[in-house]
C-alpha cells in the first residue's frame, strides 16, 4: 500500500515526523530520472538518522532500504529501530516486500512506516509479514541489546 505524504505533521509524533521528513527531503532533492526513485531514512537506537537512495539498473539493483542498511553499517549503526521509504514524484510511503523480508532478517524488532486509512504509522515488521520465512528465528524473548 502506498500513502501520500499530504498529512498533517501534527498527526505524527516528533520522531516519526522527523524520519519521514528526512526521507522526503532526500527524495525531492536527489531523485533523478529512473536511476534513483526512492529514498529511505532509518533511525538507530542512539537516535541517529541514516539515509539512502535506491540504485536502479536493468540488471537489478538495491532498494533504498538496502542501501540505508549498508550506510548504517558503515557508520556503526547496527541497531535500527524505525525505517521509512518514500517514493519520488509524490508516490508516498512504499516499503516493498523484499525489503520487508530483509528488514525482518536483519532487525526483527524494527518498526516500518506504512500508510493506513488513518495516515502514516510505524508498525512492527512482523505485522507486515505474518507468515514470513525467518532465516534465524527470533525467540521474541528479551531484547539482548536493551539496557538492563
Amino acid at each position: 500500500m502506498t500513502a501520500d505524504l499530504d498529512h498533517d505533521p501534527d498527526d505524527l509524533d516528533h520522531d516519526l515526523a522527523e524520519l519521514v521528513g528526512a526521507a522526503t527531503r532526500l527524495v525531492v532533492a536527489r531523485a533523478k530520472g529512473d536511476d534513483h526513485t526512492v529514498a529511505c531514512a532509518a533511525r538507530d537506537r542512539d537516535g541517529r538518522i541514516i539515509t539512502g537512495l535506491n540504485v536502479y539498473h536493468f540488471t537489478g539493483g538495491p532498494c533504498a532500504e538496502l542501501v540505508t542498511i549498508g550506510a548504517a553499517a558503515a557508520v556503526g549503526a547496527y541497531d535500527l529501530t524505525t525505517v521509512v521509504a518514500v517514493g519520488s514524484d509524490g508516490r508516498g510511503v512504499l516499503p516493498c516486500g523484499r525489503c520487508r523480508q530483509v528488514l525482518l532478517d536483519y532487525f526483527p524488532r524494527i518498526e516500518v512506516v506504512v500508510g493506513t486509512e488513518d495516515g502514516l504509522r510505524a508498525v512492527p515488521v512482523r505485522e507486515l509479514l505474518p507468515y514470513a520465512y525467518e532465516s534465524v528465528p527470533d525467540s521474541a524473548g528479551p531484547d539482548p541489546t536493551a539496557p538492563a
